[in-house]
């Protein structure tokens, strides 16, 4: 499944992650920081355009060394790898896939190392898109869009976020549009930012819209097909929300060997102990398991 390009990148991104990573991450996590300090070597490191293409500045990736990636960077930092698998799936991806040449030559190249959020959750509304209050309102050569989107990853740092709203006054009429919406435009602000449990030195706030005039060139594909292009999207996503998954599951194997190994108890590691080892044992199977299975869906 694996081919020598694949292991080779492994390595890369194991040892950068070893390096630049994994020392500021519990820092990072205990004091809800944002993580600053990881954007510029990752961004030189090509972890920001994985899904861009050279001609706007990106290193490209397969979906494999993609996931590769994520789950490397999961494995000594949640938050890094949900930072990273939110910006190139949902933020920089529906650019690429329903943008315009005029659109991609303008915010691809800056995206290869600014992070771009994705705004289609709000307070009323997630899976159920059709239940978004977002609303775009057509003047001129301009829509004027107000509305509230909730558990934005990155929201405070994005200089961009693609956001949904809908663009019609039919109640009956669930359609919604997308758009890409910069952060120093008026009426645009960020809002309250979650204290989490976990992933805390990833970025997740509230994003308000007040009369936030949007130019009608950025608007993303066409009128109403924002549902489609938003499933399209997280279709995508979700196998990036699965290396990360894996990454941190591996990364707890990672702790509970070492302890296992240290730990001595009744003269001897307690990974030597065979109900202890049997549950290792376990772990890794299971983590394998899911391995394959990611692997198989990045193909």
């Amino acid at each position: 499944m694996l081919e020598k390009k694949h292991h080779e990148y492994r390595e890369k991104i194991r040892a950068f992650a070893l390096e630049k990573i994994e020392p500021l991450a519990a820092t990072l996590d205990a004091e809800q920081r944002f993580l600053h300090e990881h954007i510029k070597p990752m961004a030189e490191m090509g972890l920001l355009s994985m899904l861009i293409p050279e001609q706007y500045g990106g290193q490209p990736v397969d979906t494999l060394s993609y996931s590769i990636a994520v789950e490397e960077l999961s494995r000594v930092c949640g938050s890094t790898g949900i930072t990273i698998a939110a910006h190139n799936s949902l933020g920089a991806y529906p650019i690429l896939a329903f943008g315009n040449e005029e659109q991609k030559k303008r915010y691809l190249p800056r995206s290869v190392s600014e992070l771009v959020a994705f705004g289609l959750t709000e307070p009323e509304a997630g899976s159920d898109a059709g239940g978004t209050k977002s609303y775009a309102r057509k003047n001129g050569d301009h829509w004027i869009l107000n509305g509230t989107k909730c558990f934005i990853t990155s929201a405070t740092h994005a200089f961009a976020t693609i956001a949904t709203a809908k663009t019609t006054d039919d109640p009956k009429d669930t359609a919604i549009t997308t758009f890409i919406l910069e952060k120093d435009w008026e009426g645009y602000s960020v809002g309250k930012k979650e204290n989490k449990l976990g992933l805390r030195g990833s970025d997740t706030a509230f994003l308000h819209f007040d009369d936030l005039k949007v130019p009608a060139e950025n608007q993303l594909g066409k009128i109403g097909e924002g549902f489609k292009q938003m499933l399209i999207t997280l279709d995508g996503g979700r196998i990036s929300i699965g290396a990360m998954a894996l990454g941190l599951a591996q990364g707890a194997l990672d702790c509970a060997l070492k302890y296992a190994a240290e730990r001595v108890q009744f003269g001897k590691p307690i990974a030597r102990h065979q109900a202890i080892a049997h549950t290792l044992a376990d772990m890794a199977t299971e983590i394998e398991a899911a391995r394959l299975m990611i692997y198989e869906t990045s193909l």
